[in-house]
């Protein structure tokens, strides 16, 4: 909190833009008494589901101080439903410019020893271990549940493979190790990479992507879409902004490993419809998700703010 003052006091900035829960509380507690406006731009629903964590961001806002960018219509619509008023908020997406690029296809396949006719299903995702005072039984990403709803169809689609890309995230190696091991013993044909630095040309061999967070903003979700694969995702959180049934893929019930396994085999039992909706969704985010764009509008929202903080200071 020193450090964070002593940089404010020699900078001296109209705007202070923090991002995640822990570093905005700091930033707050820090800048208390200091004449600067506050942004929080809030990477996902997670601390806004859980009443201690809402409530401690609720709190700790200074109303002629604090803003927020959610990024997603769920963040946003809770915040309004927590009393914030539409002057404090500004909804924007974390972009990206996976869009135009052409990446190559076969790697993944060849790397695996699989033809053309076998099946990928798979997850792009760290490991997140279980958070205990969260209530948390799973991890957020919800690998377990994948596993249990590709168990369910395995038999039926022997050709099928499922693979996971992503690595344990910060300290999770032990629930890494569990994951793998409930894996192994769950599903027959089933691969795990690791963190990997070549994920869009991994994408390319996918013949769907699966994103069963427990809570998420936008997620992979984006990536899968940008990349045109086709794309199941839960009815959490921002997935629902653009994973839109019957547009653009295929959404599934929260922790529910049979509305998985049934989204799945809806894809395999649909390829060309399948694909025809992932690559809507990549011509949809094309636009919404342009990193350009978003970062136009993060601009535009300091604009916004500083003329708003100054007519209340």
């Amino acid at each position: 909190m020193r450090k964070i003052r002593k940089m404010v006091m020699e900078v001296k900035p109209d705007i202070v833009h923090s991002h995640f829960v822990i570093t905005t509380l700091l930033m707050r507690m820090a800048l208390y008494n200091y004449r600067v406006a506050r942004v929080f731009e809030v990477p996902g629903p997670l601390h806004l589901e859980h009443s201690v964590f809402r409530k401690a961001d609720l709190w700790t806002a200074q109303r002629k101080k604090d803003f927020w960018i959610p990024t997603c219509k769920w963040s946003f619509d809770k915040y309004k439903a927590c009393g914030i008023d539409d002057s404090r908020l500004f909804l924007t997406y974390y972009g990206g410019d996976l869009v135009d690029k052409e990446y190559q296809k076969g790697l993944l396949r060849s790397e695996l020893g699989l033809t053309e006719k076998d099946i990928i299903v798979g997850m792009v995702a760290y490991m997140y271990a279980p958070k205990k005072f969260l209530g948390e039984k799973r991890g957020l990403k919800g690998h377990e549940d994948l596993i249990d709803a590709v168990a369910m169809i395995q038999d039926k689609y022997p050709n099928l493979h499922l693979v996971f890309i992503g690595g344990p995230w910060e300290g999770a190696e032990a629930y890494e190790k569990k994951v793998i091991s409930y894996g192994r013993e769950k599903v027959r044909n089933i691969h795990f990479l690791g963190t990997r630095m070549n994920v869009p040309e991994l994408y390319q061999d996918f013949d769907v992507a699966v994103h069963p967070s427990h809570s998420e903003n936008l997620g992979g979700a984006g990536e899968s879409l940008m990349l045109a694969v086709p794309t199941i995702a839960s009815n959490v959180g921002g997935f629902p902004d653009i994973v839109i049934p019957g547009k653009t893929g295929y959404l599934t019930e929260p922790a529910d490993p049979s509305s998985i396994a049934v989204a799945i085999e809806t894809v395999i039992a649909n390829p060309f419809e399948a694909k025809s909706l992932a690559e809507n969704g990549k011509k949809y985010l094309r636009d919404l998700l342009n990193a350009k764009k978003t970062s136009q509008d993060v601009y535009d929202f300091y604009r916004l703010i500083k003329e708003r903080f100054d007519s209340y200071t």
